[in-house]
Formats: structure tokens, C-alpha cells, sequence
């Protein structure tokens, strides 16, 4: 009994698909009218072996976003005929501008071989074309031919037979984090419907949508879930374009599609061209592969500079704004707990945390800028054999730059890494790149102990220090934990463009606002918790003998000195003390004192409050104290080590809640969560603790 395999042959106009066709023996080929329309349908039959196949020629087509009545033909078949195999045949010549229509192909998820024709015309150029790369980059069966002179064609059989037998591969084809985060909302939508159950069928049915494919909209007017998915996508097509400043979210997966497909070009095409273009040219320089990664650091270096220079400015204006609003109101309001609470714990604690707006918006400013003008990607590029001496696949280059602005969207971000072991690694290891809720405690202790070294230069040591221990983390993590290789992979490479400054100015405006809110809600309520436990509960005994001691004093600095001792010894004995004595034991040997231990684990709800509880401990004085009064205290009340200690832990220990709440639900195993929640904390002490007794074996 022969076994029949339906094949569907689709490409571009002029790609040589009739040559294929005419270069392979014994086929019969009948010529005909497709069903209901005047347009020409090649059949083609021919037997190998024990299988008699069947092959369609559909018409040239150059997206499934069809125009013409042959395109509309080539696409119907593709979406709703039934065929074991599609062949896609391109142009070695038009390589990258075929890849397009390959992309949309690999959408479909089905399987599919990639016949590339005339390639003797590449050779001839003296150029060569890696098909292993391809089909690794891919995960398809790559196929070189020329038609013209019957070469490679046989090759397309057998692999079409292969192919029938085999099991379908993974799609390897995945596009900006942000497009496939509304890809999987809009496919968990129609899932819901019985007709969309697979998997991959509503993810390629999702894309069409966002790619505005109104045949697939009218297929799902009359389904139940049309209201869900339609507001579903309005709302996705109006943050998409907004966030990629496009009018289209055709547009958008256009310039996606293309994008891969130029970088896989580059990656596995090696042709001399005589005419560069200024893409290429600037290419040339920011990603030689001597001087492109130095290139690269220069430019963290200069960002980090610009984040500790530029915004000292406004950060003082900020700080002594609050500080005399927090004196006006101290007179203002009524004496009482609501006057204290608001004045001595909400408004310098979220006046700490706001002064460092400024700088935070200065380093998402410099990241957004490299993203834009299309650096980054090439960043990710230029990163990916570095990245793999690590045990971390290229692509993953994305959500560890994404980790500096914050972890949260970085965890996210790894879902584009769909090897499970790539994406674990890399969330494990995210949380040493240290996010922007980080910077004000690193511009904190960096004005208190580094105030005579170039506090730009010590900013930049502490983020490179970071992401280069997350990488010795994650060879150890592949080495001992995830043996094997990383895959490789496929990433998009836009082409250089002039920033837009609306999508820059929107995208600071909602990191403002989200960070403001933060201070305004979740940032206040902690100031006002750890306000109380430090204000509670009040030794009267003691008040009433200081304050004897304080009227018979007549030296106002001697009454000054009684009073901040007073204030000492009433937040050591309060509940929050009580609290920090009981923790201290285990930061102790880091030089720690009850305020440091306290401070840290406050950080593990959010970063920020780390300042701000900082500011409520130290800086006892209350509304009184200016952000360079905190650091004098800092100077005055923590030793060098032990400054050099807590900037390893935060720099290293679990990120916030939210975070963390996060990865719990990215990473569903019960074995990776528990993991993942003690090893950054024990790592932290660890090299804290070592770095601690170094300094102190070298006198300091």
C-alpha cells in the first residue's frame, strides 16, 4: 500500500518555484483552475519509494496579508487545506526580503522545509551560505538548490519524506517581548472556544489578528468569545502603537519579520557586497568584533555618569523641598501623633525615596535611548558568544538589560527564551542586575564613603560588579545544575533610527507616575509602620529624667547631645529595636548594627524602603534632616567594611516581593521556587562576609 503526502510549494513571486518543478523527473503535472475562482492550479504527482505525492503550486504570494485574487488563493489554501508538509521556496539572492514571508510561514507552526534556489548565483559572487546555521536558527530542514542546474532538487523529496515521518519541531520563531506578551494574552482568549484548543493554532491565529487579518476576525465574529477577544485586541493595538510609535500593529510584526530575517541573513550569509549601506557601515564600527564590546561598556560607563552627575541637581532641590514642607507643616498642624507621623515619619521617608527620581529617570532615559535608535538589539548581538562562555543563551542578553530597570518585566521578559533551561538560568540570575529601586541606596552609601573618588565611576564598578557575579552564578548554575549547551537563536535587528521623542517622553512619564504612586502608597504606609515601631512604646521614666537633665542645662550643644541621646536610647528600647536586636546575631559578623539589619530586611518588601527605613533610624532629628545629613550620619555611624558589606548584600539578596511573586509565577515547580528563594540570600552573606574579613585583614 502506498502512503500519499499532500504538499503545499509556496514562495514569492519569482523565486523559481516552477523551475523546481520543472527540474524534478517523472513528475505528471496537471494544470487546472483552483475550486470557485479563475485561478491556475499546478498539480503535481510523482512516486518515491512506497509514497505517492501529491504537490500543489500555489500562486506567488508575498504575505499572508493578502491583496491580489492569487494571494488570497495561496493564503486560503495555506490556512484551511489539508497538507502533511509545506515547502518554501526563497531566493538566495533576496534572502533577507524572502525571510519575511518565511516568518508569517513558521507562524503557522506546521511542518515545513526551506528550499533556497540559486544559490549558484551566490556562489559566483563568491559568496556562501551556511544551510546548518539556518536549520539550527530555524528548526527546519534547510534544502540549497539551483534549478538551473538541477542541483539539490532530489534533496527536497527526500526531506519531504523525512519530514512526513518525523515529529513536528518547535517553533523557534518568537518576536519583541512585548508583542509576545499580547500574543499569549489574546491565545489563552481564544482557547476558551472548543475550535481553538491547539496550542499552537490559537497562537498563529492570535498573530494574524494583531497583524489586522480581517478574514481570521470574521472567523471569529460569531464565536462566543468574539466581545472578550475584540475589546482584548483594541486595547492591545492601542498600547502596541504606542509603545512602539508606530500607526499599525502591521507595522509593528512587519518591522519584526523583517528584523530577524536581516539578522539571520548576517548571521549565516557571507557575501562581499560592493555598496554598503550606512547601516551596515555604522555596523562595521559599534560591532567590530575587537572593539565592539569596549564600545559597548564605554557607553554603560557614560550613562552611569550622567545618572550620578546629572542628577545631583534637581535631587537637592527635591530634598529641601520636602524638608521645609515638612517644617511648615510641623508648626502649621495641631501637636499631636498625627503631626509626628506625617512630619517625622511619612514626609522625610518619602522625600528620601522621591529626591532620587531624578537619577532613576536618567538611567531608563539612557536605556530607552540605546533601545530605540535599534542599539541594544545589536548589543544583544554583540553579547551573544560573550553571553554562551557563560552557559546563557544570546537572546537572554534582553531580559538581563531589562533587569536594570526592574526585575519584575525582566522576568517576564525570559519568556522569550522558550528552552526551559536557558529561561530558568536566566531568572535565576536576574535578580543580581541591579534594578532601578536599587540606585538610591547605591547613590546613598556612594555619596557617604566614596565622596572623594569619582561617585560615577563607583556607581558603574557596582552595576558591572553585579551583572558580572550573575554570570559567574550562571556558568556555575549550567556547569553543575543544567548540563548542556544553550540554543541558539534568533533575535530581531532593526534598522539604526532616529529616537521618537513622544515614546521617550510617555515612557518616562509612566515610570513617574508608577514610581510616585509607589512612594505615595505603598512607600508611605511602610514609613508610617516603621515610624510607630520606633516611636513605641515610650519609656516615660526616661523621658521625664532626660528632659530634668535638659532645663538645667544651659550649653545648647550639651542639650542637644542630651536629647539625641535621649532619642537614641528610646528607638533602641522601642519594638522596632527590640526587633533588630533579634536579627542582629545574624548580620553581625558583617559589621552590622541593629539599624543595618533592620534596614535589609525591610528591603526585601521594596528596595526604596531600605533609604527611607535608613533615614527613620539614623537620621533621628526627623523632619530636620537633609539627605546630607543622612549621609553624615551614614559616615558617622557605619564602618567602611561594613558599608562595603551591605552595598554586596543589596546588590546580591532576593529582589522585592513583587518580584519574587513574580518568578512564582513564571516558574510553577515547587523545587526551582525554594531554590531560587534561600541561594541569592546565602550567596549575599557569603561574599559579604568574605569581602568583610578581607578589608579587615588589609586595615581598614
Amino acid at each position: 500500500m502506498s502512503s500519499e503526502i499532500k504538499v503545499a510549494i509556496v514562495g514569492q513571486p519569482n523565486v523559481g518555484k516552477s523551475s523546481i518543478i520543472n527540474a524534478l523527473s517523472n513528475a505528471k503535472l496537471h494544470v487546472g483552475n483552483f475550486s470557485g475562482v479563475t485561478v491556475e492550479k499546478k498539480e503535481i504527482y510523482l512516486k518515491r519509494d512506497d509514497y505517492d505525492i501529491r504537490m500543489t503550486d500555489l500562486p506567488g504570494i508575498y504575505a499572508l496579508n493578502a491583496y491580489t485574487p492569487e494571494e488570497q488563493v495561496a493564503k486560503d489554501f495555506l490556512v484551511d487545506e489539508d497538507y502533511d508538509v509545506m515547502v518554501n521556496v526563497v531566493d538566495a539572492n533576496t534572502l533577507s526580503r524572502n525571510l519575511i514571508f518565511t516568518m508569517q510561514l513558521l507562524d503557522m507552526h506546521r511542518k515545513t522545509v526551506l528550499v533556497i534556489n540559486m544559490v549558484d548565483e551566490i556562489e559566483k559572487k563568491g559568496g556562501t551560505l551556511d544551510e546548518k546555521s539556518i536549520e539550527k536558527l530555524l528548526g527546519i530542514p534547510v534544502v540549497l538548490t539551483s534549478a538551473k542546474e538541477n542541483r539539490g532538487v532530489e534533496e527536497i523529496i527526500t526531506q519531504i519524506i523525512k519530514l512526513h515521518n518525523s515529529v513536528l519541531s518547535k517553533n523557534k520563531i518568537y518576536y519583541n517581548e512585548k508583542v509576545e506578551q499580547r500574543i499569549e494574552e489574546l491565545a489563552k482568549i481564544l482557547r476558551k472556544s472548543p475550535h481553538f484548543k491547539s496550542e499552537d493554532y490559537s497562537r498563529f491565529l492570535a498573530i494574524r489578528l494583531i497583524d489586522r487579518d480581517e478574514n481570521i476576525y470574521k472567523m471569529i465574529h460569531d464565536l462566543p468569545i468574539f466581545i472578550e477577544a475584540h475589546n482584548a485586541l483594541e486595547k492591545m493595538y492601542k498600547d502596541l502603537e504606542s509603545e512602539f510609535d508606530e500607526e499599525s500593529t502591521t507595522d509593528i510584526l512587519a518591522n519584526e519579520r523583517a528584523a530577524i530575517s536581516y539578522n539571520l541573513q548576517m548571521e549565516t550569509l557571507d557575501i562581499k557586497e560592493e555598496n554598503e549601506s550606512l547601516s551596515e557601515k555604522i555596523d562595521n564600527f559599534l560591532i567590530h568584533p575587537i572593539f565592539g564590546l569596549p564600545i559597548f561598556l564605554f557607553f554603560m560607563w557614560a550613562l552611569f555618569q550622567l545618572t550620578f552627575v546629572l542628577g545631583n541637581y534637581p535631587m537637592n532641590l527635591i530634598d529641601s523641598i520636602f524638608i521645609e514642607t515638612s517644617s511648615f507643616l510641623a508648626d502649621f498642624l495641631p501637636k499631636g501623633i498625627f503631626n509626628s507621623v506625617l512630619t517625622e515619619g511619612v514626609l522625610p521617608a518619602v522625600g528620601a525615596i522621591v529626591m532620587f527620581l531624578p537619577n532613576i529617570l536618567v538611567l531608563f532615559l539612557g536605556l530607552n535611548l540605546l533601545e530605540q535608535t535599534g542599539y541594544m538589539s545589536r548589543a544583544a548581538y554583540l553579547m551573544d558568544g560573550f553571553l554562551k562562555k557563560f552557559g546563557l543563551q544570546g537572546k537572554a542578553f534582553v531580559p538581563l538589560v531589562s533587569g536594570f530597570g526592574c526585575t519584575v518585566p525582566a522576568y517576564m521578559a525570559a519568556r522569550t527564551l522558550k528552552n526551559p533551561k536557558d529561561r530558568i538560568i536566566t531568572m535565576l540570575v536576574l535578580g543580581f542586575m541591579s534594578c532601578g529601586a536599587r540606585l538610591p541606596i547605591y547613590v546613598l552609601l556612594v555619596s557617604a564613603f566614596f565622596a572623594n573618588q569619582n561617585p560615577g565611576n563607583m556607581l558603574f564598578y557596582i552595576y558591572i560588579g553585579g551583572a558580572f557575579l550573575g554570570l559567574i552564578v550562571a556558568k556555575i548554575l549550567r556547569t553543575v545544575l543544567f548540563k548542556g549547551e544553550p540554543e541558539p537563536f534568533v533575535m530581531e535587528m532593526p534598522p539604526y533610527r532616529f529616537p521618537s521623542f513622544k515614546a521617550l517622553g510617555m515612557d518616562l512619564w509612566i515610570k513617574t507616575r508608577m514610581f510616585l504612586k509607589k512612594a505615595g502608597t505603598f512607600i508611605a504606609i511602610a514609613a508610617m509602620v516603621i515610624w510607630f515601631l520606633s516611636s513605641y512604646p515610650v519609656n516615660n521614666t526616661l523621658v521625664q529624667n532626660y528632659n530634668a537633665k535638659i532645663e538645667q542645662t544651659v550649653d545648647i550643644n550639651k542639650k542637644m547631645n542630651l536629647k539625641n541621646e535621649l532619642n537614641a536610647k528610646l528607638l533602641e528600647n522601642s519594638y522596632l529595636g527590640d526587633f533588630g536586636k533579634f536579627i542582629q546575631p545574624v548580620f553581625a559578623p558583617l559589621g552590622f548594627d541593629w539599624r543595618l539589619s533592620v534596614a535589609v530586611v525591610a528591603g526585601l518588601s521594596a528596595k526604596e524602603v531600605v533609604v527611607s527605613t535608613l533615614g527613620t533610624l539614623y537620621a533621628m532629628s526627623g523632619a530636620t534632616e537633609t539627605s546630607k545629613g543622612l549621609v553624615a550620619k551614614m559616615r558617622q555611624n557605619v564602618d567602611f567594611k561594613a558599608a562595603i558589606a551591605l552595598i554586596i548584600i543589596i546588590m546580591i539578596y532576593s529582589p522585592c516581593l513583587a518580584a519574587m511573586g513574580t518568578f512564582y509565577t513564571e516558574v510553577p515547580q515547587w523545587a526551582w521556587r525554594i531554590f531560587y528563594t534561600i541561594y541569592p540570600n546565602v550567596v549575599a552573606w557569603l561574599l559579604a562576609y568574605g569581602v568583610y574579613k578581607t578589608l579587615a585583614l588589609m586595615g581598614y
